[in-house]
């Protein structure tokens, strides 16, 4: 539970910035440079994502990984592969028991369904709403301890963002009474085409951290709203775009100028930041995106030659987009012969291209790593 009011210590608190939304004295001199170079660089690692077999299998791994550094800003610890593994249980869906896992991993493994989820709303038409936002969080929070902070709901006290250790308030976000008002300004410009679509992101991020609009989950769901807005409006033509690597390695510097702006109205130094976050993390993601690719197409000639059968590439698929597997559904959902696919595994574990993470027990599957792309994925 949060520490009472009145054992906050609210003497270097920055409250919200009413009335200043959306800004009106933006540098536009000082962001010519920084825009340029974001928006290049997020063209150059778009054109990676065109010209990728298929993204959404080769980049799965990635939205994963975001969903491990966001959560882990948030003080959620887990690793790549803990979640993947409880991944590769729910899938198998043979009673999966969530005792067996820490509660860590499945509230990261919810964040990666909560992205997928509204990811999918997107694609099948759903505009970019507060209630899109409110389902996301309603998967978001589902178990462990975001479960008794109202999911889906919006705030109905004050919320503070506070150095617990300390009880020091960094920030005093909207009152609940006003934050109707602030949603339908936020979602407004999000939707105003006026705006440059990476200023336009860069503003609209920070506004839906300074409503805070949830009793927990804020910083989660405001990162997703990022790749969200990126692909919505065509600035990437795939839904993947992870920032918050730039974000958790300059964290400190990521909190103190979302508090600027509301402390001296200095969007500018904010707007910077944030292009330099795009350009960054789009030159890190290109670098991932080209090794995954690489992979896959070195992979592809390897799978042909050891396995010898045209469902190398439908099995090859499945391990990228599934790089920790129960081998149950391998054999059942791949698309690969039952058969077929029991020979490959026996070929790829002897090849050391598959290793066995846990053996098969009673009616229990054995479960496998694809070891060469989590190596190029890993946190």
């Amino acid at each position: 539970m949060p520490p009472a009011v009145d054992d906050l210590d609210l003497s270097q608190a920055v409250g919200y910035h009413y009335d200043k939304f959306p800004p009106k004295d933006i540098n536009a001199l000082r962001i010519v440079k920084p825009l340029s170079a974001a928006a290049s660089a997020l063209a150059r690692y778009d054109q990676m994502l065109k010209g990728m077999h298929n993204s959404e299998i080769l980049l799965a791994p990635l939205r994963n990984q975001e969903a491990v550094v966001s959560s882990r800003m948030e003080g959620t610890i887990s690793t790549l592969e803990e979640v993947l593994r409880y991944e590769a249980d729910k899938e198998e869906g043979d009673g999966t028991d969530d005792h067996r896992y820490r509660s860590e991993a499945i509230e990261v493994y919810l964040y990666s369904r909560a992205l997928t989820s509204a990811q999918e709303s997107l694609q099948d038409g759903a505009p970019l709403s507060p209630h899109l936002l409110r389902s996301a969080h309603r998967m978001l929070l589902s178990f462990g301890r975001g479960a008794a902070a109202s999911p889906g709901q919006f705030k109905t006290e004050q919320n503070y963002l506070a150095d617990r250790g300390r009880k020091r308030v960094l920030f005093v976000p909207i009152k609940p009474e006003f934050l109707n008002d602030g949603l339908e300004k936020l979602f407004a410009f999000i939707a105003d085409d006026q705006w440059e679509i990476l200023i336009r992101t860069a503003l609209a991020h920070l506004e839906f951290e300074a409503l805070h609009p949830f009793k927990d989950g804020n910083g989660r769901i405001g990162r997703m709203l990022i790749t969200l807005m990126l692909w919505k409006y065509q600035a990437i033509s795939a839904p993947h775009f992870y920032i918050s690597g730039f974000f958790d390695e300059r964290r400190d510097e990521y909190i103190d100028r979302m508090r600027d702006v509301s402390a001296t109205g200095n969007w500018t130094d904010w707007v910077v930041f944030f292009l330099e976050a795009v350009e960054q993390q789009a030159m890190k993601n290109l670098a991932q995106a080209e090794a995954i690719r690489n992979l896959y197409e070195g992979m592809k000639e390897t799978f042909r030659d050891l396995l010898s059968s045209q469902w190398s590439t439908t099995a090859l698929d499945f391990l990228f987009s599934r790089p920790i597997f129960r081998n149950n559904v391998f054999t059942g959902r791949s698309g690969v012969p039952s058969q077929t696919a029991h020979r490959f595994t026996r070929i790829l574990a002897e090849q050391g291209l598959i290793q066995t993470l846990e053996p098969a027990s009673g009616r229990r599957p054995a479960l496998y790593s694809f070891e060469p792309l989590l190596a190029l994925v890993r946190d």
